[in-house]
């Protein structure tokens, strides 16, 4: 199989999907995704999960223990198809509002659809 690197570009979330593709995955299958933005304080990560309860997105607070700058991670659980627009546009949107609370884009993982 041949990358189209107009679906796959060569970054982080267009070399996930194309491992996710060549594994099997069919990657129109909508599923659960989770993108993580971490905080530096308790206080600015309640403060951005607000703002994700107010449109109406699924999400998860806990203290993160990868960055003692950033120890409160907000987890956002959309549930739409692995394209690379659907990723890439979800994550711009967190990073851009995430931003007046002082977040950091974490990265995202869903689960393979073939399993």
């Amino acid at each position: 199989m041949q990358r189209n690197e107009t679906l796959f570009p060569l970054d982080n979330v267009g070399n996930a999907l194309w491992d996710m593709l060549t594994g099997g995955d069919d990657l129109n299958v909508e599923r659960e995704f989770e993108f993580s933005i971490i905080f530096p304080s308790e206080e600015q990560a309640l403060k951005f999960g607000q703002l994700l309860l107010e449109n109406n997105q699924k999400l998860s607070f806990c203290p993160y223990q990868g960055d003692d700058k950033f120890p409160w991670e907000i987890t956002a659980y959309p549930y739409m198809s692995a394209s690379y627009e659907n990723i890439a546009a979800y994550q711009e949107l967190l990073m851009t509002s995430a931003t007046p609370f002082s977040g950091k884009y974490d990265g995202w993982y869903c689960v393979d659809s073939s399993k």
